[in-house]
């Protein structure tokens, strides 16, 4: 069983903190393209996986992030606190949750995590494929969603599993690295490290 970790602890704090900002729910997440190259862009943090440090991720599942995600699974994500002046830099390895995939426990975290999000939000996932020109801005006519029915298949839970974080709060000047080792019951073990900001 996972234990609350102190980075976990400042970035609830932070959160709490920056509450009256809506922009403090998105951060940046980079993966690596298929060419070796960065990739970067803002996602809205769905909060934290059950009681773990695992930090979730709604996207659509025909986004050019899942194919990178299936090509290297190591990602890592950026928040920045613009009231607390507090820096996040988490880096871990993605789990892609695909309404394909054969456990039933991951399946029910990304049906549970569909439900917990908006109508609204819901609605994206009947649109036309990301990424290709556009031809309209609407959904096609006709398109509707049963508040009731369970995820499309177009839905898709990233699930980030840290083993490494990067706190900086500039108004103190601090700086902390927590690293990840796991320990003979296979826990994670966190070891803080003070470096230089």
């Amino acid at each position: 069983m996972n234990t609350v970790t102190p980075w976990k602890q400042l970035l609830l704090h932070a959160i709490e903190a920056n509450s009256h900002l809506k922009h403090s729910s998105f951060f940046q997440l980079a993966t690596i393209g298929g060419n070796g190259r960065p990739s970067n862009r803002t996602v809205v943090f769905r909060g934290f996986q059950d009681e773990t440090d695992k930090i979730q991720i709604n996207t659509d599942c025909r986004t050019r992030k899942i194919e990178e995600l299936k090509h290297c699974p190591f990602a890592e994500i950026c928040w920045y606190f613009t009231d607390s002046w507090e820096q996040f830099r988490i880096n871990g390895r993605i789990d892609v949750i695909e309404g394909s995939n054969s456990d039933s426990v991951k399946l029910q975290e990304r049906e549970k995590t569909w439900f917990a999000s908006s109508l609204k939000s819901r609605l994206q996932y009947l649109g036309p494929d990301p990424g290709i020109p556009s031809i309209t801005e609407d959904l096609p006519k006709g398109v509707s969603l049963d508040p009731s029915a369970g995820p499309v298949n177009a839905f898709c839970l990233l699930v980030l599993d840290p083993d490494q974080v990067d706190y900086l709060n500039l108004k103190t000047n601090t700086r902390i690295e927590y690293r990840c080792s796991r320990n003979s019951n296979g826990d994670k073990c966190w070891t803080p490290e003070r470096i230089n900001p």
